[in-house]
């Protein structure tokens, strides 16, 4: 049967695309062009249109899947990169763990470290 195997590329708009390309590099690991991650799950959602889960000026979040959370905070912090986090976001852990940053540009951007398997 034919289907979707995958996100092949996610591609956006952005005011200076080199610089924020070097951002991603450097805080988060991801490389422009081809970009080899880990398997895993991947949550497609669209939300409602009025949702507050992410904010009302950004039709869309990024949301990558983390291992070392606690760690990857500590060292965005000490970039001076802003993290949130709140504990309703974990719930009861079955989801996982999440905190939030954002990019030069105001994309919010989730990061999400899975339940152990």
């Amino acid at each position: 049967m034919a289907r979707v195997t995958g996100i092949g590329g996610i591609f956006f708009r952005a005011t200076d695309p080199k610089a924020l390309a070097v951002w991603y590099a450097t805080h988060l690991g991801i490389t422009e062009g081809l970009w080899s991650q880990d398997a895993g799950a991947t949550v497609f959602s669209p939300f409602p249109a009025a949702t507050d889960y992410f904010p009302t000026d950004r039709q869309w979040m990024l949301n990558l899947r983390v291992e070392g959370l606690t760690g990857l905070i500590a060292m965005l912090q000490a970039a001076g990169i802003a993290v949130e986090t709140r504990p309703d976001w974990d719930g009861d852990g079955s989801y996982g763990r999440f905190a939030r940053i954002y990019d030069p540009e105001g994309t919010p951007i989730e990061l999400w470290e899975p339940p152990a398997a």
